[in-house]
């Protein structure tokens, strides 16, 4: 029997390393504020793949759906507490976690930049000391909202037109004397279809994903703000992981964030696929156009620095130009 022990030796010391190997590897869980079939999402579902595939032996993720598994304003919540421990969401999604979850949408710096200028860690300070969260990456930018309406405007005044609206441009279509209610986007389609709205904020792309050219028949240019899509992680699972894990992680989130210049040109695409499916466009003379944007961007800075005195400030040097 003793010529048998060093192999038995061998043996036990490789199932010990392969048991090691396995206790390396650890699957987070990844939940979408927005609809699975959704365009953001279905780039992020390539996204996780690709972690996936390089990442045996390291890191997983299992994506466990959207609002069907977690409902779209509560996923910073499901971030913050733990119960899932990735978010795939916009800022404007979990303002009931921290109200400088909204001020992302006035970036007028790239995040590229802000990784740069101090902003990306600021970020980071907020989001850890408010919403127990790491902010992972920006995977998108470069977009502008528009308001989109059944009826025509010939000036910037929503005056009786009832506009459904997220935190991001609440108080601004508030300036403008719309009526606002806020919904999910899933339920924008039917309001749209019984008339209990007239209209709604969104992105210039996105609109074909939930089918509301169908019910739609103007968009009003300029475009406002910047909308911000985000990878967010719960702050004890990020740090809980292996200084490997963790490195794995932020640099496949950041080859993820440095493909946001493919925005641009889908979005030049997004405005000729509406005007194909009938939706025209609204527009006022320069000076009015020019008068839109600033009064979007004093609207939203002023509240901003209400809603957080600490940090607005702070993140106004870094966000803005």
């Amino acid at each position: 029997m003793t010529r048998f022990a060093p192999r038995l030796a061998l043996a036990a010391a490789l199932a010990a390393i392969s048991g090691i190997a396995c206790a390396q590897e650890i699957t987070l869980r990844l939940v979408s504020a927005f609809p699975e079939n959704a365009f953001y999402v279905k780039r992020t579902l390539d996204w996780i793949a690709d972690v996936n595939k390089d990442g045996k032996g390291v890191l997983q993720i299992n994506f466990i759906g959207g609002p069907k598994a977690i409902p779209t304003f509560e996923v910073g919540k499901a971030v913050q507490t733990g119960v899932v421990d990735i978010g795939f969401s916009t800022g404007a999604y979990y303002t009931n976690v921290m109200p400088e979850a909204d001020i992302l949408k006035l970036s007028e710096t790239s995040a590229a930049d802000q990784r740069k200028n101090g902003g990306f860690d600021l970020i980071n300070k907020i989001w850890a000391e408010k919403g127990n969260m790491r902010y992972l990456a920006k995977v998108v930018e470069f977009t502008p909202f528009h308001i989109y309406l059944n009826k025509k405007i010939d000036k910037p005044d929503l005056t009786g037109l009832k506009i459904r609206i997220t935190p991001v441009y609440r108080e601004f279509f508030q300036s403008m004397n719309a009526q606002v209610m806020t919904t999910a986007p899933g339920e924008v389609y039917t309001a749209l279809e019984r008339g209990v709205i007239d209209g709604y904020g969104w992105p210039i792309h996105a609109l074909f994903d939930l089918n509301w050219q169908e019910k739609t028949k103007y968009r009003v240019d300029p475009g406002f703000y910047n909308a911000e899509v985000a990878l967010i992680i719960n702050l004890d699972k990020y740090k809980s992981l292996t200084p490997a894990q963790r490195d794995y992680l932020e640099r496949k989130a950041q080859a993820y964030e440095a493909q946001n210049d493919f925005w641009k040109s889908y979005n030049q695409q997004e405005a000729k696929r509406q005007a194909e499916a009938g939706i025209q466009v609204i527009t006022f003379d320069a000076a009015t156009n020019k008068a839109f944007v600033e009064k979007a961007k004093d609207v939203g800075w002023a509240n901003a620095i209400k809603a957080s005195p600490q940090y607005g400030p702070q993140l106004q040097k870094v966000l803005a130009k």
